[in-house]
């Protein structure tokens, strides 16, 4: 037999499995409501529940603890890029703010060219150069695409397949996303 110490203290302290002060407190929330005053968090990953001496009282109350119902605090937004593979793996809670993306082949030219304009003879007016601008976009097999701020990961889905980017395409949109502060995430890549 495998000496048990269930009886031998005041106190049992529950370990969550990932350090988070939030659910930490829903988890004593959820206890002291059954059990006013028995539980406090001791961190964000330790939970100490005072219970009853008699071992037969404990494992019925750690019976009745162990069915308790508490959800999770939300987990923060974050995306994890499989950078061998290309697989990328987004949470539920990542949004982008505005930006503009651009896929594939986007050329865009600005030529400036000098006009001069000359008055009629007699005029009184006087002959001046002016540049006139110009700007071409090229584009092949790209596409430019706006995306608005605020969206969710069904839209950030949508938009991407939007612009008929491949898995390795997709890192690199996301990475570059980052790096301009658009994703509202953690970005992991494995």
């Amino acid at each position: 037999a495998v000496p048990s110490m269930l009886g031998e203290l005041d106190s049992v302290t529950f370990e969550l499995n990932d350090s988070d002060f939030g659910t930490a407190r829903r988890v004593v929330d959820a206890i002291n409501l059954v059990h006013p005053g028995a539980a406090q968090a001791l961190d964000g990953r330790r939970v100490q529940v005072r219970a009853p001496m008699d071992t037969s009282a404990r494992v019925a109350f750690l019976g009745q603890i162990e069915n308790l119902q508490v959800t999770p605090v939300a987990q923060t937004a974050k995306v994890i890029v499989n950078s061998r593979t290309g697989s990328v793996v987004m949470n539920q809670h990542v949004s982008l703010q505005n930006c503009a993306v651009a896929h594939g082949n986007l050329t865009v030219t600005v030529n400036n060219t000098a006009q001069v304009s000359q008055p009629p003879p007699f005029s009184g007016g006087q002959t001046v150069v002016t540049q006139a601008g110009q700007v071409d976009i090229a584009q092949e097999g790209g596409a430019l695409f706006n995306v608005r701020g605020g969206t969710n990961l069904a839209d950030v889905v949508k938009a991407l397949n939007g612009l008929g980017a491949k898995p390795m395409d997709l890192v690199s949109i996301l990475q570059a996303m980052k790096a301009a502060g658009a994703l509202r995430a953690e970005l992991e890549i494995i």
